[in-house]
């Protein structure tokens, strides 16, 4: 494992960036695009990521024309905003419809390309005229893209069957569907990037992790998926890694270790990678100067020397207590992979159990399932909804039923679609809808939950019960309850769990917006792994928790006050 310096890397025109949110993707794809303009070449980098905070990043604003960077005269930055480009997208698509089918077919076809598919696609759509256009092949140097598109999207742009249009049959299966609906057009330039992407000689895929069990095992997955598409020129960059401790410092030591047996015990799949490092540092990722530096030094830091009041902070009792006081039927934790949502449920389970409430914890992670179990607390019960196997089960469903009217073409397409995010959401959908109806004699606490758009994708007129009659052929009260539930405040709250940082921060509040659409509203977050509320005494970690207290004051804005920070441990339980 190696430290990644772009000086000594021989790269193709085409550099792509890729990993989950949090990971750090955006910090070392601003700073590899001015590390390489710095030495003279000419580079355009290109945000298609939703949550970008590129502009946080140079701060300055940017556009989705080109902007050029000042301090970099050879760096010019396209900030694109895929979402917005969804919203168009998806107006083009219905227009036609407008005026000629009902309202409510209307609204269920807003719906429909509301998920994140259709903000996949409307990102493919956008990088696809950067990576096909020879004007910006000749004028720079390198081509460098913040995000790629995920293997789901490619997999749908490479089947024939999914340039029909589907978006006025909803009996198919599919439950996003309609996603490159009048885009016939541009079928070509699609090819040509997707051709563009796989070919070693002229794109390089890095994918970006941090040094964590979770993080590592979802990048080994988006391997796996980018190899199984042919698309082999793959590397690994682990981000944040604490390259020697303080032997003076617990939490130093405890982090360094963590670290390291993570790294250790990676899989061989990522072992096989060529695998490059970049070391933690202890500011936030702001400004040219700390750009420049990430890649080269820690002497840039905050002063860790400022007293931060963390008085009025609350703690998970305060919002145990809460939730033993409002009565609460329904506690839903909510984040992205590896933020500890789970973790906290356990956590609130545990603390009501204390209070002599009866409660019913249920989880869709197998691992820590197992250790909720090996608890026996009394008061608490524990079930385990098998994403996998409830998810084989939908898809065999759906595809026994499409194979009564479709050809294999049209078959390829449902079955892709079948892999879809908002498909193993729906998949659970029964499962959850059945814990939660014993909320009448128990409270639930569930680590998870379907989001926003795939509750109202199930409310609609149109999908709603079609989606379930797939499953069961009936309307289960349960199902037909559980909307109305999460919509009522008494009754279920939902803890939207993240990290004390840039990227998990943004993304929780796209979650809260998500939800608020479905008429599901949110009281209190969780700021998981904070250093700020620990006792380290490693300046360098001390100067890390600085650069927490922005992300923790949004949050405290973004929730009204009513948020508990949890310091960070050595063994997440």
């Amino acid at each position: 494992m190696n430290l990644y310096n772009p000086a000594k890397e021989n790269f193709t025109k085409y550099i792509f960036f890729t990993g989950k949110g949090g990971v750090g993707k955006t910090s070392i794809a601003c700073a590899t695009a001015t590390n390489l303009a710095d030495s003279g070449k000419n580079v355009l980098l290109v945000s298609t990521d939703p949550a970008s905070n590129l502009q946080d990043v140079f701060d300055m604003s940017l556009n989705n024309k080109g902007t050029k960077i000042k301090e970099v005269p050879t760096l010019t930055v396209i900030n694109l905003d895929p979402e917005q480009a969804a919203a168009e997208y998806k107006e083009s698509v219905i227009a036609p419809y407008r005026g000629k089918l009902p309202e409510s077919v209307i609204a269920n076809m807003e719906e429909q390309l509301s998920g994140s598919c259709t903000v996949e696609i409307a990102a493919f759509n956008e990088f696809s005229d950067v990576i096909t256009n020879e004007e910006k092949r000749k004028g720079f140097d390198y081509i460098i893209f913040d995000t790629a598109p995920t293997g789901h999207t490619l997999r749908m742009l490479q089947l024939p069957s999914a340039w029909n249009t589907f978006i006025d049959e909803n009996t198919t299966g599919a439950s996003c569907l309609g996603q490159l609906s009048g885009l016939e057009d541009r079928k070509e330039i699609y090819k040509e990037a997707v051709r563009t992407l796989a070919d070693g000689t002229q794109t390089t895929h890095f994918l970006v992790s941090r040094p964590d069990e979770t993080p590592l095992k979802e990048v080994e997955r988006s391997s796996k998926e980018l190899f199984d598409l042919d698309i082999k020129a793959q590397h690994l960059i682990i981000n944040g890694v604490l390259e020697e401790y303080d032997a003076n410092d617990t939490i130093s030591s405890q982090l360094y270790n963590r670290q390291q047996s993570a790294l250790k015990n990676r899989s061989q799949a990522l072992l096989n990678l060529r695998t490059f490092f970049v070391p933690l540092r202890s500011y936030n990722m702001t400004g040219i100067d700390n750009i420049r530096n990430m890649l080269n030094t820690d002497s840039v830091s905050s002063d860790a020397s400022n007293k931060v009041d963390t008085s009025d902070y609350k703690d998970l009792e305060n919002l145990i207590e809460d939730m033993y006081q409002s009565k609460k039927r329904v506690i839903f934790t909510m984040g992205k992979g590896g933020v500890g949502k789970t973790t906290i449920a356990a956590q609130i389970a545990r603390g009501l159990a204390s209070r002599g409430v009866k409660v019913h914890l249920s989880t869709t992670d197998p691992a820590n399932h197992l250790a909720y179990v090996n608890t026996q607390i009394e008061g608490i019960t524990v079930s385990h909804i098998d994403e996998k196997a409830v998810l084989e089960t939908y898809k065999k469903n759906v595809l026994d039923k499409a194979k009564k009217t479709m050809g294999d073409a049209d078959l390829s397409y449902i079955e892709e679609d079948l892999r879809s995010p908002c498909t193993q959401e729906i998949a659970v959908f029964n499962a959850f809808a059945e814990i939660v109806a014993k909320a009448d004699n128990e409270v639930i606490v569930i680590d998870t939950a379907p989001t926003g758009h795939t509750l109202l994708l199930l409310d609609s007129t149109q999908s709603y019960h079609k989606e379930v009659e797939r499953t069961q052929g009936d309307i289960n009260p349960a199902v037909q309850s559980l909307l109305p539930r999460l919509r009522n405040p008494k009754e279920t709250e939902v803890v939207i769990v993240t990290l004390p940082e840039t990227t998990p921060v943004f993304e929780a509040h796209r979650l809260q917006e998500d939800l608020a659409r479905a008429g599901i509203q949110n009281k209190w977050w969780v700021v998981n792994s904070s250093l700020l509320l620990t006792d380290t005494k490693s300046p360098f970690l001390k100067a890390k928790a600085q650069s927490e207290v922005q992300w923790i004051e949004k949050v405290k804005e973004l929730s009204n006050n009513n948020f508990a920070v949890i310091a960070w441990k050595e063994v997440v339980e």
